[in-house]
């Protein structure tokens, strides 16, 4: 694959990834990092959304800042996410490639089965509340490790059936929380170097750039057709993730 390509195909990502999260207010990473982990690899695709997954959150909550759910959940859950993303850095840092590849992969089809599976899931919120700890460090475990909590924090937070604003509020304290764990550690871990904090950069305003369409794509495409077209779209990405790993 040329350099050229690559670069294209490194921004679709980019883009993807940023209209996905002007719609729905997360998931970023899930199209972004799987597509990056096939054309360079899984601890560069990590490293270089520690940036962009702390700016977009912290410029989503900012936003809607006044609509999180109470402080005691907030806190919990990222919390549990900060101490998942720190165990899973070192897991990053010290597991082959090759297997993490085959994790990236096996996660994305993990995503999308509780997607179709449990999409009716409703969690109230005296249960999510006891649950916010572990969910959390769940789901921080796989962002440190692989780039991709969704199958975890967006499936919780999904089933306790929150309003939108509510939801992007409370997941973003969530993100920027891990962010800011996983900037540091990433760092002394010799992973998060200063070129890749550049093309971090670069990839942000990439996907600063796309957000506002992801918005103006949600008021309208039905959220039902826009989540199936997601939904293919990781299958194909997973299916060549394992296909490549195991090949």
């Amino acid at each position: 694959m040329s350099f050229e390509l690559e670069l294209f195909l490194a921004a679709l990502a980019l883009a993807g990834g940023g209209i996905l999260k002007g719609a729905i207010g997360a998931g970023a990473p899930v199209l972004a990092i799987p597509a990056l982990s096939l054309i360079f690899d899984v601890r560069y695709a990590v490293a270089v959304l520690v940036i962009p997954n702390l700016i977009t959150n912290l410029s989503q909550w900012w936003q809607y800042r006044d609509k999180m759910l109470p402080h005691a959940f907030t806190a919990l859950f990222a919390a549990g996410g900060a101490l998942g993303a720190l165990a899973g850095s070192f897991m990053l840092a010290f597991i082959p490639p090759d297997i993490l590849l085959t994790v990236v992969g096996l996660v994305v089809v993990l995503y999308i089965a509780f997607r179709l599976i449990r999409a009716d899931w409703v969690l109230s919120y005296s249960r999510g509340l006891f649950l916010a700890g572990p969910a959390g460090f769940a789901g921080g475990l796989l962002q440190g490790a692989a780039g991709l909590s969704a199958p975890v924090s967006m499936t919780f937070m999904s089933a306790m059936k929150l309003e939108r604003p509510t939801f992007i509020a409370t997941i973003s304290v969530f993100f920027m929380l891990m962010s800011i764990i996983q900037g540091p550690t990433l760092a002394g871990l010799g992973l998060l170097s200063w070129t890749i904090l550049l093309h971090g950069m670069a990839a942000l305003a990439l996907m600063l750039g796309f957000m506002p369409v992801g918005a103006w794509l949600a008021r309208r495409v039905r959220r039902e057709t826009f989540d199936k077209l997601i939904l293919v779209l990781l299958g194909a990405i997973a299916a060549k993730i394992l296909v490549t790993a195991f090949l």
